[in-house]
């Protein structure tokens, strides 16, 4: 009677644990690929980003300051020119890759 009952309930056949892990293997792959990958890479581009930084650069800050790197700090800060003058003191890390990047976009002049 138990071994009816058994096979009843559906014992995994000879593939279902094999299955099971490709299965979670797959999921592992994808998830690597599609949220671990392009993080990391945004990651090394900003770090890349922050170290070419230097005078006379327009920039734009996370907070939407605007101004001119007036001069780089060795202590990780920077100091920018918002107007004619006027300078403020702030962290690298501040600064906004994407905003910066459409900033200089605009200004660039176009190629022939």
């Amino acid at each position: 009677m138990t071994n009816v009952l058994l096979q009843a309930q559906g014992s995994p056949g000879p593939f279902g644990s094999m299955t099971t892990m490709i299965f979670m293997f797959g999921m592992i792959i994808v998830f690597w690929l599609f949220f671990i990958r392009p993080q990391a890479k945004r990651a090394k581009n900003q770090k890349k980003f922050i170290e070419d930084l230097q005078k006379g650069d327009k920039i734009v800050t996370i907070a939407g300051i605007h101004g001119k790197i007036n001069q780089v700090n060795e202590d990780g800060t920077l100091s920018i020119e918002v107007s004619p003058g006027n300078y403020i003191k702030i962290e690298k890390s501040a600064i906004s890759m994407d905003w910066t990047s459409q900033l200089n976009k605009g200004t660039t002049p176009p190629a022939k």
